[in-house]
């Protein structure tokens, strides 16, 4: 188990969610091939959009996968149910 926070507002420079992720991508992509869920929750825009975007850049590049690829990959996981967005 893991739990990694991003705190946007707690110090003069902003450190978002999807740095967080930038910085762990390689752990995070073989987290995703061992079966891990990923959960998204909060505002719709930008913050989700930015952190599918991230998710997707992670899963080409430790993936080693197109554009394309790491889309059917993420839309897998969606149907697998390891892909959940609570946005608003």
């Amino acid at each position: 188990n893991k739990v990694s926070l991003a705190f946007s507002r707690d110090q003069q420079e902003k450190i978002y969610v999807q740095h967080k992720m930038q910085q762990q991508g390689a752990e995070l992509y073989q987290w995703l091939e061992g079966g891990a869920s990923f959960f998204v929750c909060g505002k719709k825009h930008p913050m989700s959009t930015d952190v599918e975007e991230t998710l997707l850049q992670i899963i080409q590049q430790h993936g080693n996968k197109t554009v394309e690829e790491a889309k059917q990959y993420l839309h897998k996981m969606e149907e697998e149910g390891r892909y959940e967005k609570d946005v608003y």
